[in-house]
């Protein structure tokens, strides 16, 4: 069974638009495209090499994938040998339009097709940017590992990893580690169903009791 792996950029307050540079993604009148760049050192890139390492399908979104199109094909480096040959598998309402080489539309019906990806044989999936297909998948439970690199940065406005709509779940760290320049980088996998707790007393005082019919 193939995996469906998110690796993101983010900042501290879970903003992951532009990281790339000022052009990338200037949408509602985002200021800071470009923000990882000073962040990266030799540690954060042999992490890169490591997630490319492996066989992997790319997952996008519409917008990335025109970002990708428009730059990768015409790049010389790991990255570009890694992503041009790989799958790319896109959520489109337009795929005649779809031009970079070995690319595939995922169709009218993305998570459908995504499940049927997921039972298929191949290389996991990886989702690169694509914050909107993001929010698709985790509404419906199909991410089963995230990988963040956390920039020590606040963004204020801007597209952020995680909306209101997600499927609640539990997750577990399976490996961390920092930078030099303070990006934590954490790998997830799904643990579970949330489990739930107390630290209230067993008798709980009448101030309590009164709080707790307030805010109902």
């Amino acid at each position: 069974m193939r995996k469906i792996i998110a690796a993101t950029f983010v900042s501290l307050d879970g903003v992951m638009q532009a990281p790339g540079g000022p052009e990338e993604d200037p949408v509602g009148g985002f200021k800071f495209g470009g923000w990882t760049f000073h962040y990266f050192d030799e540690v954060a890139g042999v992490a890169m090499e490591e997630l490319f390492s492996k066989p992997f399908a790319l997952l996008l979104g519409r917008r990335t994938y025109d970002i990708f199109a428009a730059y990768w094909p015409y790049q010389k480096d790991t990255i570009a040998d890694a992503f041009n040959p790989a799958t790319k598998y896109v959520a489109t309402h337009r795929p005649d339009s779809l031009t970079w080489e070995n690319t595939e539309p995922l169709g009218s019906d993305v998570v459908a097709r995504l499940r049927q990806l997921k039972q298929e044989d191949g290389p996991d999936l990886l989702i690169q940017g694509s914050g909107n297909l993001i929010q698709t998948l985790l509404a419906n439970g199909l991410i089963d590992e995230i990988k963040l690199m956390t920039f020590p940065l606040l963004l204020g406005k801007g597209k952020r990893l995680f909306g209101d709509n997600a499927m609640p779940a539990a997750f577990k760290l399976v490996k961390s580690q920092a930078t030099t320049t303070g990006v934590i980088m954490a790998t997830y996998e799904r643990g579970g169903e949330i489990r739930t707790g107390s630290f209230a007393q067993d008798e709980p005082s009448q101030a309590e009791i009164e709080r707790r019919k307030n805010w109902k």
